[in-house]
């Protein structure tokens, strides 16, 4: 018979990150606002300052920078291939460029194969400006589609937490 074993460091990560999640500190349309921005700095095609990006956007429409680094993580090492595809399927058929897929099939490839970003660029820039502005455009949109529903959607959650928050601070003041 086997046991259900837990891991406790694993519920302890769990809790933290919960916790961490729980206190973050803002009002709810900066905090979904931070996100959004972040999910829009993870679509586009820049892997090594995404959350660059997504902190200067951040400073820039007075949004949390925390939760704009957090957002980032929309696009991962498990997606990163499609999401970069469809950046540059959007953007070459808004440009009207044909004939990309073997090169973005190459940087994926090297993406996955933990090659240098000096390799990655190289291969993308040999490929010339259309390539690279197919994957801007392709970026800019997928970002904005993902965004716009992604801070709606949390800033329903940090408009509950933040009720959540005022009632058990009430609680509290009644003891």
């Amino acid at each position: 018979m086997t046991e259900n074993r837990r891991n406790p460091y694993y519920e302890r990560q769990l809790k933290y990150y919960y916790l961490r999640f729980v206190r973050l500190k803002g009002e709810p349309h900066e905090l979904a606002l931070g996100m959004a921005l972040g999910v829009f700095s993870g679509m586009m095609p820049v892997i090594p300052g995404q959350i660059a990006l997504a902190v200067a956007l951040a400073l820039c429409f007075k949004a949390s920078k925390i939760t704009a680094a957090i957002g980032t993580w929309a696009s991962n090492p498990l997606n990163w291939y499609f999401i970069y595809l469809y950046d540059y399927k959007i953007g070459a058929y808004l440009l009207g460029v044909e004939g990309g897929n073997k090169v973005i099939k190459s940087v994926m490839y090297s993406i996955n194969h933990g090659d240098g970003m000096a390799v990655i660029w190289g291969k993308l820039f040999s490929s010339g400006i259309t390539l690279v502005s197919a994957l801007l455009i392709g970026g800019i949109i997928l970002g904005t589609i993902a965004s716009v529903p992604t801070y709606f959607i949390f800033f329903r959650i940090f408009y509950r937490l933040k009720i959540w928050r005022q009632k058990r601070k009430a609680k509290k003041e009644a003891r």
